[in-house]
């Protein structure tokens, strides 16, 4: 099995900033990308940001230009870190694990973000 720890999230003011992390351990045969989700209370989960393993990165537009996402992978851990956080960022962030293209992969239990003044 594969387990994803995440660690960062808390609650900020608007226009701070946070640093979230995603460690992954276990039987890790092969990744093919590592990313972030969340899912804001009444919502749909949401894909915020992706890293593959050819290091290309994308980003959903709503946090174009202030999220930034980068792996670390002798370590398996991905980061997220957030600038100039919104009122609408607020939600609970999932780190997720893809072995390959086709798996719905493995997911953390996912951390609280609260922007709010």
């Amino acid at each position: 099995q594969v387990q994803l720890v995440e660690s960062g999230g808390g609650l900020v003011q608007p226009g701070g900033s946070l640093r979230l992390s995603c460690a992954a351990s276990g039987r890790i045969f092969s990744i093919y990308s590592m990313g972030w989700y969340r899912q804001a209370p009444g919502k749909q989960r949401e894909l915020v940001a992706r890293v593959y393993n050819d290091g290309t990165t994308t980003y959903t537009d709503s946090v174009k230009g202030r999220f930034t996402s980068s792996r670390d992978n002798a370590k398996n851990t991905v980061y997220l870190q957030m600038n100039s956080l919104k009122p609408e960022d607020t939600a609970v962030y999932y780190c997720n694990l893809k072995p390959n293209s086709w798996s719905s992969g493995y997911w953390g239990q996912g951390t609280q973000v609260t922007v709010s003044s």
